[in-house]
C-alpha cells in the first residue's frame, strides 16, 4: 500500500509537496515525532503516545500541540489507509530563521504531518554493537526528536553487517538503548531494562511491559543506576544472558543474532513477547 498523508487540514499524496523550505524541522531538525503501530485500522496506545508527543514538544520548547487537531488528522490518515500498520506524527517549529534560533512564541506556526503507512513486525531481530554512544546528558536526553542523523548512521551500520537494529552505550559506559528501540536483558531469572537516567528514550512500548509484566507476575524491572555495563552484551554472546528489544512495531522482540553470531532467546523473553502481543490486541489503548 502506499502512504497516506496529512497536512494543513487535508490529505495528500506522497509526492505533494507540504513543507515550506525553511520549516525549521527541515532546517536544523527542531521537531518531535511519534510512531504508533496500527491494528484494524485504530493506532495501538494512541493517548500514551500523545502524551508523550507533548512531553518532548515541552522539553525542545515547541509550544504543547492540540491534542484535538492531532485526533483529526490521525482519524482522517486511518480512515483514508485502513490497511495501514503504522502511524507517524511530526511536530515541528514550523517555518522559521536559517539558524538554530526560533522566531518569538506569538510568531511561531508550528506543522503538524500525519502519516499512515504500511510496516512488517518480525518476530525476533538481529542486533550489533557499534562505536558510537548516546550523550545521556544531552539538552535532549530522552526527547524523541526529529534530529535522527546519529541514528541513521548507526542503523547504516547494522544493516551493512547484516543485523535489523545497532545497539548502544552512554557516555559512560553503560547500556542505553536501540537507534529505535528500548532494550532488555534476561539474567538470572529476570528481565532487566536500563533505567532512563541512562539517556534512553521512555518507549511506550518498554512502559506497558513493565506494568503488564508485572501484572502478570513475570519478573521484569528497572535496572539500578550503573547496574548493566555495555558488557553485559559479552554475556549474551557467551550464553549466560539474553536480550531483547521493545519498541512500537516491533512491540517485544527476542534477540536471536548479535555482533553477526548466532544467540538463543531467552525463555523469559519469549514469554514477554507473547504476553505484549496478546494484551496490546486485548486493549488498543491502554
Amino acid at each position: 500500500m502506499s502512504v497516506v498523508i496529512w497536512a494543513d487540514g487535508r490529505l495528500h499524496a506522497p509526492t505533494d509537496r507540504i513543507l515550506t523550505g525553511v520549516d525549521h524541522g527541515v532546517t536544523v531538525g527542531d521537531g518531535v515525532f511519534e510512531t504508533c503501530a496500527v491494528y484494524g485500522g485504530r493506532a495501538f496506545a494512541l493517548t500514551r503516545h500523545l502524551r508523550r508527543l507533548a512531553r518532548s514538544a515541552t522539553g525542545l520548547g515547541l509550544p504543547v500541540p492540540d491534542e484535538d487537531a492531532v485526533r483529526e488528522a490521525v482519524a482522517a490518515v486511518l480512515a483514508a489507509a485502513p490497511d495501514a500498520g503504522r502511524l507517524r506524527l511530526t511536530y515541528t517549529g514550523g517555518p522559521g530563521p536559517l539558524g538554530s534560533h526560533r522566531d518569538e512564541p506569538d510568531a511561531q506556526r508550528p506543522t503538524l504531518v500525519a502519516l499512515a503507512g504500511p510496516a512488517t513486525r518480525a518476530a525476533t531481530s538481529r542486533v550489533v554493537r557499534v562505536p558510537w554512544v548516546r550523550n545521556e546528558r544531552s539538552a535532549v536526553a530522552g526527547l524523541k526528536t526529529t534530529s535522527y542523523a546519529e541514528n541513521v548512521v548507526a542503523l547504516a551500520e547494522a544493516h551493512r553487517r547484516g543485523a535489523d537494529e545497532a545497539v548502544l552505550a552512554n557516555t559512560v559506559g553503560l547500556l542505553c538503548e536501540g537507534t529505535g528501540s528500548n532494550v532488555v536483558v534476561e539474567r538470572d531469572g529476570e528481565l532487566v531494562t536500563p533505567p532512563l537516567s541512562s539517556g534512553c528514550l521512555a518507549g511506550i512500548t518498554r512502559e506497558l511491559l513493565l506494568e503488564w509484566a508485572g501484572e502478570a507476575g513475570l519478573p521484569v524491572r528497572e535496572a539500578v543506576d550503573g547496574e548493566l555495563r555495555y558488557e553485559i552484551l559479552d554475556e549474551v554472546l557467551a550464553g549466560r544472558a539474553h536480550l531483547t528489544l521493545t519498541g512500537s512495531i516491533r512491540n517485544v522482540s527476542p534477540v536471536v543474532a548479535l555482533d553477526e553470531r548466532d544467540v538463543t532467546a531467552g525463555p523469559l523473553s519469549l514469554a514477554a513477547a507473547d504476553l505484549f502481543q496478546a494484551r496490546a490486541l486485548d486493549d488498543l489503548d491502554p
